[in-house]
C-alpha cells in the first residue's frame, strides 16, 4: 500500500495564515530569507536596491556604535520577532536584554516580544512599513520607531505617547535624541547624505554624554545575578 507523502505548501505573498502555519511553511523553505506575517497576511518583500541596502548598512553601523558602548543593549538586522500573533522582520532592532530587565526573550532561534527601538528603511511612504507594520509596532509597544524614506529623502522618528505614535519634528540642531535609549543621537542630515563618518561621530558624542552615563548605571543596577 502506497501512503502519500505529506508536503508543506510554500509561502506565497498574500496568503492568510495563522502564526503556527506561517512558521511551519517558512521552516520548510530554508532558502527563503525574507517573509513576514502582519495581521494574518504574508508579506514577501521584493529584491532591494543599492540605495535601500546602503541606508540599511549605515543605520546598522550607527546602532552598532551605540550598542558597543551600552552594556545590556543588543541589536540585530533582519531578525524575525514573534509579536503576539504576528511575525515581523524589522530591518534593524535595538533592545535591552532580558538579563538587564528587558522584555525581549528567545523562543528557540527567534526573538519574542518587541524591541524598544525599531528601524525600517522604506522605498516610499506608501510602503506597508508605514501602515500595517507601523500599526503593529504601535500595538506591541515599540517605544520608538524610525522610518527612513528613500524616495522622499525623509526621516520620520515616531515616539509612542499614550499608546499612539506621534512623529517627532526634527530639532533645530538637526539631531534626534532618543528618550528610550539616552545618548542615541541621530544626525538626520548625515544619514540622508550618506555621510557615515559624521553619523558615527555624532552618536559617539552621544555615548559620552552624562545622560548616557546615567543610563548605563541604571541598566547595571537592573542586571540579574
Amino acid at each position: 500500500m502506497n501512503i502519500p507523502l505529506t508536503t508543506v505548501p510554500p509561502l506565497r505573498m498574500g496568503d492568510v495564515l495563522t502564526q503556527e502555519e506561517f512558521l511551519r511553511r517558512w521552516e520548510a523553505m530554508p532558502e527563503l530569507k525574507f517573509a513576514e506575517l502582519i495581521g494574518g497576511v504574508v508579506y514577501m518583500p521584493s529584491p532591494l536596491g543599492f540605495g535601500h541596502g546602503r541606508t540599511d548598512f549605515h543605520v546598522a553601523g550607527w546602532l552598532g556604535v551605540y550598542a558597543a558602548a551600552t552594556p545590556g543593549v543588543e541589536g540585530c538586522n533582519d531578525a524575525t520577532w514573534i509579536m503576539g500573533r504576528d511575525v515581523p522582520q524589522p530591518d534593524t532592532s535595538l533592545f535591552v536584554t532580558q538579563e538587564y530587565g528587558g522584555r525581549a526573550r528567545m523562543r528557540g532561534p527567534l526573538l519574542e516580544g518587541a524591541p524598544e527601538f525599531a528601524v525600517e528603511v522604506c522605498v516610499t511612504s506608501a510602503a506597508y512599513d508605514l501602515h500595517q507594520k507601523l500599526q503593529l509596532y504601535e500595538r506591541q509597544g515599540v517605544e520608538e520607531y524610525l522610518a527612513v524614506l528613500v524616495h522622499e529623502h525623509e526621516v520620520r522618528w515616531h515616539r509612542l505617547e499614550g499608546g499612539r505614535y506621534t512623529v517627532v519634528p526634527v530639532p533645530a540642531d538637526g539631531i534626534h535624541r532618543s528618550t528610550v535609549f539616552p545618548g542615541l543621537w541621530l544626525d538626520v542630515a548625515a544619514l540622508l547624505a550618506d555621510d557615515l563618518p559624521r553619523l558615527l561621530a555624532v552618536v559617539t558624542q552621544g555615548t559620552r554624554s552624562d545622560e548616557h552615563r546615567d543610563f548605563v548605571a541604571r541598566l547595571a543596577a537592573r542586571r540579574r545575578p
